[in-house]
């Protein structure tokens, strides 16, 4: 039986759990985040009031005026609804959203840069739950308060889409927005028809490789466009429960029609070296994906990370490859 473990996947699974599919767990069990109160509390001198993920009530003298993100789903967020952010992800690269290009950068979900958001005198902080419950007491000692939240699922990002909106008091944008998303997916419902093409979805770097599971969003995102994830019912990593470690005798006897690879960076190397690995099975070739020359690499801003709003469009390339199959 071939089994491909995940080497130092811990790095590159903390930068796509606020950055992921990647997972936002990082610390073992996924726990369900909270449900988004309705509305913010206010009061007359302008308060407000809002629940995070995490199930702490986070009061502001006022709407925040300086918004740091440690991941870019949130900066889509916050944009989308209007406001700006003074803060966003440590990038190599352009901003991934280029509004926010100005924006200072201020480190990831696993790695703050304290001095950079004092420097900016941020209201809040938008972090991961649980990832950065840790780092609550040193941003609340630099004067900001932090808002957690996670993005595991479709509904997750709806629930922060509704959580942003009561934080800058867009609610009416915000139910917009969710409204949007909800009939994006009755659209895809409503259209989808015949058996559902069975593929296999892949996180992971050069020589690290990874099935993405249904609890994860990628996963989510897959079921939501109408495909079948042969690694539903694999056995889930103590580590990183939205992920599975792949084993290449299962995949052959499940045959998917399509497969699909994620990373955050080298998506050649990452295709090339998942391939090598691949086909030291001699029955890879013929696999329906693989004579049919359906691996496919996914874009990074869509899959393996929070898209945000842009989720849309994340539903609208798997429906699109899925489409092709059939």
């Amino acid at each position: 039986m071939k089994r491909l473990w995940p080497i130092g996947m811990a790095v590159l699974l903390l930068g796509a759990a606020g950055c992921s599919p990647g997972p936002s767990t990082g610390s073992g069990a996924t726990a369900a985040p909270s449900e988004v109160k309705p509305s913010a509390a206010k009061t007359a001198d302008t308060k407000l009031s809002v629940q995070d993920f995490a199930g702490r009530s986070v009061t502001f003298p006022t709407v925040p005026a300086k918004i740091a993100a440690l991941s870019n789903g949130e900066v889509d967020i916050i944009y989308a609804l209007g406001g700006k952010v003074v803060g966003r992800p440590t990038s190599a690269g352009p901003a991934a959203v280029k509004e926010a290009a100005g924006a200072e950068q201020i480190g990831s979900t696993h790695g703050i840069d304290l001095e950079k958001i004092a420097a900016l005198d941020a209201d809040v902080v938008l972090g991961n739950h649980p990832l950065n419950t840790k780092d609550i007491p040193s941003v609340e000692g630099i004067g900001s308060k932090m808002l957690l939240t996670s993005a595991n699922s479709i509904d997750d990002i709806k629930k922060q889409i509704e959580l942003f909106g009561q934080l800058l008091r867009k609610e009416d944008k915000a139910r917009e927005l969710n409204e949007s998303i909800d009939a994006k997916l009755k659209e895809i419902a409503s259209g989808s028809t015949g058996p559902k093409p069975r593929v296999l979805l892949v996180y992971g770097a050069p020589g690290t490789y990874m099935a993405a599971l249904g609890n994860s969003l990628s996963g989510d995102i897959l079921a939501k466009a109408g495909g079948e994830n042969i690694a539903a019912d694999y056995p889930k990593l103590e580590n990183y429960p939205q992920y599975a470690q792949l084993n290449t005798e299962k995949i052959i006897q499940s045959n998917p029609q399509l497969v699909l690879l994620m990373s955050h960076g080298n998506p050649e190397k990452v295709k090339d070296g998942f391939l090598k690995e691949m086909q030291q099975n001699a029955a890879w070739n013929s696999l329906d994906a693989v004579k049919h020359n359906r691996v496919e690499m996914l874009p990074s801003d869509l899959f393996g990370t929070n898209p945000g709003t842009r989720v849309l469009e994340a539903l609208d390339r798997l429906k699109a490859l899925l489409q092709a199959v059939k």
